[in-house]
């Protein structure tokens, strides 16, 4: 078994045999956080940073968690609607008046955090590159016309939805979405996470590993652009804010910013929300058949809901976050070796942390 490092109360051992036994077998390097009432009751990690196995996962190695940075986008709108600043309910036009072309005066702030927009793609052809360069990236999407009625379907906006909510943080703001989560989340909370990563961490990021064998989509899902698991390794990746997928962090960080909501808006002393505020998270927006995932998916304010007050959201590959407001309970898993398959990694890890809660 895998040697594993941290702390971890004897109540939630099952969580820390599942880590040694995944690092055993499916994963190269991982961490898991479990807090509970603010305070965390799990921090492990293990592994290793590097395919080769040479460099160790240490405490504070970060990765790139994919869609798991989608909560700590979706954090930023729910403040900011918290504080009267943005109307959830609003068009987005009113923010960002360009966006209002091609048919789209009607798609409403809480579309973009839904997924129901009609904006999943770009129109035009994008490369990874693209990506870096926000004006073009928001011009793009302003411009385009919605693939179905705003509000009526829903179509997972795997990378759209970064930019959509960040133009309209940037719009209310005067801030990039990367620079107003740094300024009044991360930094508040001493939260490790970063959109958009500065030189400076570059040492102590685990490179993302492919998973064996290719994801497959389903077969009416297009992506606009490509994003190969080894885009994100590049220097251009790290350094650009892609809010819905570019996130550097790990399981503490993601668990730690995310606690704020299982907590009713105030953690350690800083209050980012009222009670009312992280509610909004779990809103129901939609109920029904993703077109883009080919599944039936529940969606709240900018996460996907399992019960009536528990929100999460996960990252391709494998890492994943699970809020729980009623017991005030936050489960993270972050890891840098990818699957393809059904992974059932992360919630394995928030089973064993609910049986932990009832022993």
């Amino acid at each position: 078994m895998a040697e594993i490092h941290g702390t971890c109360e004897d109540r939630f051992g099952e969580v820390r045999d599942l880590l040694a036994a995944s690092l055993a077998k499916d994963d190269v390097g991982a961490s898991v956080a479990v807090y509970l009432d603010g305070e965390p009751v799990v921090d492990i990690w293990g592994g290793h940073a590097d395919v080769a196995r040479t460099a160790p996962w240490e405490r504070d190695t970060i990765t790139n968690v994919w869609s798991t940075t989608k909560p700590m986008t979706a954090l930023c709108a729910l403040i900011l609607a918290d504080r009267g600043e943005l109307d959830l309910g609003a068009p987005v036009a009113a923010y960002w008046p360009e966006f209002a072309a091609a048919g789209k005066e009607g798609v409403l702030v809480r579309h973009l955090l839904a997924h129901t927009a009609g904006l999943p793609i770009w129109d035009e052809p994008m490369t990874v590159e693209d990506l870096y360069d926000w004006p073009l990236a928001t011009t793009r999407l302003a411009a385009q016309a919605p693939l179905w009625e705003p509000g009526t379907e829903a179509g997972y906006h795997a990378i759209t939805q970064g930019f959509l909510v960040g133009e309209v943080v940037r719009r209310v703001t005067g801030r990039s979405l990367g620079a107003f989560f740094a300024e009044e989340v991360a930094g508040p909370l001493g939260a490790d996470f970063h959109i958009g990563l500065p030189a400076e961490h570059d040492p102590r990021v685990a490179p993302i590993i492919p998973p064996h064998t290719p994801f497959a989509p389903p077969s009416d899902m297009r992506a606009n652009p490509v994003v190969r698991p080894e885009d994100v390794n590049a220097t251009g990746w790290r350094r650009a804010e892609i809010p819905a997928a570019n996130g550097h962090g790990n399981a503490r960080s993601v668990a730690l910013v995310q606690s704020v909501l299982a907590c009713g808006g105030t953690l350690h002393g800083v209050r980012l929300l009222s009670e009312a505020g992280c509610a909004r998270a779990v809103e129901e927006q939609y109920l029904g058949l993703d077109r883009a995932l080919g599944m039936r998916m529940r969606y709240g304010m900018g996460y996907g809901l399992l019960e009536p007050r528990t929100c999460f959201w996960g990252g391709m590959g494998g890492s994943l976050v699970v809020i729980d407001l009623d017991v005030r309970m936050t489960v993270a898993y972050v890891m840098n070796q990818m699957h393809a398959a059904v992974d059932d990694r992360g919630m394995n890890f928030v089973l064993a942390a609910y049986g932990g809660l009832s022993s």
